[in-house]
């Protein structure tokens, strides 16, 4: 019995190391393949499902939509490793475990819509980094100047560290592939109906709920993880340290203030969404280089997540189910 634990366990070493470096090689995946793209168009279509002129109606709907789109993704995934394990063994299950445990996170990723940005503020090209600001935040870019574009692109890197990163990996940790999907479609969620606005205040708050409590802990391990990964890149982690006790409860989110204040903080740049929140002191340097060195930081972090807090998390279950 025991045996057939640790294999499993070595067996979910094997997924992730082989899946972060799936990342690192390929990318993201094509939008044509890519899961998430697919976990979209359920959504979609169960919120044009969930509409009702009846708030009351309408809320409830809210809460079923989430609850079977977490079914319809977790359930089939489950269903299938389950299977290939049970009949072909380790190495199928352990390839298209990780294939799929993939595109549940992306640690290259953010570099790709990140870094041209940062070239194109060192030419002098506003509009040329404007170009790439909507493919990670949802701010207006023709009102930012260079100075608002690099803390947007940094903010971004700074709260992806925990919703594309380290939050699937601790789900993936504690409930297997399935769980990093599951996290996955409750991320998705609150992207596409998570809003206080009229159209989905009513079918969206039961998601932007589940948003919060399943970041809940994945972004306050990944900010002190931060403030770890900011001393070993040599940034200013005491910094990092003293902006994440400071400002880690000024935004809207009771998550995302905690990764973008120690971000800011181990830069030692003042990050500020105009008319929501000022992270960070104003230093009177910020530059396109700290782009790079953002993801240097998100990249170590991630890395630091795996060792101290998936590989544990994942012994720990194998010496749960033992005893």
């Amino acid at each position: 019995m025991f045996w057939l634990d640790f294999s499993w366990f070595v067996d979910s070493i094997f997924i992730f190391v082989l899946a972060l470096i799936i990342d690192l090689v390929l990318g993201e995946y094509p939008d044509r393949i890519h899961p998430t793209i697919g976990i979209g168009k359920i959504i979609a279509y169960l919120r044009r499902k969930a509409k009702s002129a009846n708030a009351s109606v309408e809320r409830a709907n809210g809460v079923l939509m989430a609850v079977v789109a977490i079914l319809v993704v977790v359930l089939p995934v489950f269903v299938l490793l389950f299977w290939l394990r049970l009949s072909f063994g380790s190495i199928p299950y352990i390839v298209v475990g990780a294939v799929l445990f993939k595109a549940t996170f992306a640690v290259s990723g953010m570099g790709q819509y990140t870094k041209p940005i940062a070239v194109a503020l060192k030419k002098g090209d506003l509009a040329g980094a404007r170009k790439w600001l909507p493919y990670i935040v949802r701010r207006d870019p023709s009102t930012l100047g260079e100075r608002q574009l690099i803390s947007a692109a940094v903010e971004s890197i700074a709260e992806s560290t925990t919703d594309g990163i380290t939050a699937p990996f601790f789900y993936f940790a504690l409930f297997g592939v399935a769980g990093a999907f599951g996290y996955r479609v409750v991320n998705t969620l609150d992207s596409m109906v998570g809003y206080r606005n009229v159209e989905y205040r009513n079918i969206g708050w039961f998601s932007a709920k589940l948003d919060t409590l399943t970041n809940y802990v994945p972004s306050r391990l990944t900010a002190y993880l931060m403030v770890a990964a900011a001393f070993l890149l040599g940034e200013d982690w005491r910094e990092s340290w003293r902006i994440l006790q400071r400002d880690k409860h000024k935004t809207a989110s009771p998550n995302a203030g905690y990764t973008i204040s120690a971000m800011a903080g181990a830069l030692k740049i003042q990050l500020e969404k105009q008319g929501f929140y000022t992270l960070g002191d104003d230093h009177g340097v910020i530059s396109p280089d700290d782009i790079g060195k953002a993801l240097r930081v998100m990249t170590l972090t991630a890395v630091l997540f795996g060792l101290v807090v998936v590989l544990p998390v994942l012994a720990l279950r194998v010496y749960v189910v033992g005893l």
